[in-house]
């Protein structure tokens, strides 16, 4: 009984009974001894020992390292800090939007009904002409004013705040004069309308389910809705789908460019009308452009035809002639006739 009393005072002033000393296993003593009262390090790593040291005194000065004011957690910044630098890049992306990829137009008129509604806003592709690309027959283009062709049309005032949100694309431009209109020809191309129409590119009659419920494809006056032109490169001809209430190429033959608009005025190609969204559409090329409208299908289809024609003719000259082929030999076929 008195043995156990003493051992249980162990942890008190005093002295202790000393147990004889029992062997030490092998492994304990190749370890590394914990840290000394001299300060040598101890044993990496090492939890809780005897002596109440080690991987203690380490979480202390962690803990303490973290109170210090360089450890501390870096504050967020306030929301109403960050949002006029947010302003700022969404203003420039805006304003990148704009000048590269797309921009918004406002329909000011009804020249383009029904395939386009007076106060519709259209999506202008702005990026394909930076790759070179040019306008084709049946796109609905946007284009700079080529040669006063609104002058006398009535123009809305922009308040500031419109003006600054139309510089950088976030709603349409109001002081820009740029019409919209279809793309009919292209360079190279003779268009041409008689009586109601149809009307016709390069020959071949357009059958056009765009053009507005009521109107005939070809206008009957005579300030230039009978018309035959040819199209000179660089240069588009257009009209409205709303034909006989608009005042496109074929009432501007007088003018500078003899109704024609430069391929350089051209803005983009309308791809979708967003807004409003009950009107939300794309604008397709329609089907009847799909067929083979180039200037040049007669000629290649005249040259096709007539090498059957010119073989026939060289075997029988030779089969009519006896004396060698020579320069000047009347006999070498072409050579004196116009065929």
């Amino acid at each position: 009984m008195g043995d156990l009393a003493v051992g249980a005072r162990s942890g008190q002033d005093g002295p202790e009974e000393r147990r004889p000393a029992e062997p030490v296993p092998p492994a304990a003593e190749d370890a590394v001894p914990a840290e000394s009262d001299s300060g040598a390090p101890g044993l990496a790593g090492s939890g809780s020992g005897p002596s109440g040291t080690g991987s203690g005194d380490s979480g202390d000065d962690t803990a303490q390292d973290l109170d210090e004011p360089n450890h501390q957690p870096r504050k967020q910044r306030s929301f109403w800090k960050e949002l006029p630098l947010l302003i700022g890049i969404a203003l420039v992306l805006a304003l990148l939007i704009k000048t590269f990829l797309v921009q918004a137009f406002s329909i000011p008129s009804d020249s383009m009904q029904h395939t386009l509604e007076q106060g519709d806003r259209v999506l202008v592709d702005k990026l394909t002409p930076w790759f070179g690309s040019e306008p084709e027959r049946g796109e609905v283009v946007v284009f700079h004013d080529p040669a006063d062709w609104l002058a006398g049309e009535p123009t809305v005032e922009p308040n500031p705040a419109q003006r600054v949100l139309g510089w950088i694309g976030l709603m349409p431009s109001a002081n820009e004069k740029d019409l919209i209109k279809r793309v009919i020809g292209v360079g190279g191309d003779t268009v041409e309308c008689n009586g109601t129409g149809p009307l016709k590119v390069n020959g071949q009659a357009l059958n056009e389910p765009y053009v507005y419920a009521g109107n005939t494809p070809c206008s009957v006056d005579d300030q230039g809705g009978q018309f035959k032109v040819t199209v000179p490169k660089g240069k588009i001809w257009v009209m409205g789908d709303h034909r006989q209430n608009s005042l496109d190429s074929r009432y501007h033959q007088e003018d500078k460019n003899q109704g024609f608009v430069p391929v350089d005025n051209v803005v983009g190609r309308a791809i979708v009308v967003a807004w409003p969204p009950t009107r939300w559409d794309t604008l397709p090329i329609p089907d009847t452009f799909d067929q083979n409208l180039s200037a040049a299908a007669p000629g290649a289809l005249g040259l096709v035809g007539a090498v059957p024609l010119v073989l026939w003719r060289r075997r029988r000259a030779v089969g009519r002639t006896t004396a060698p082929i020579t320069v000047g030999n009347s006999g070498v076929p072409g050579s004196g006739t116009a065929g």
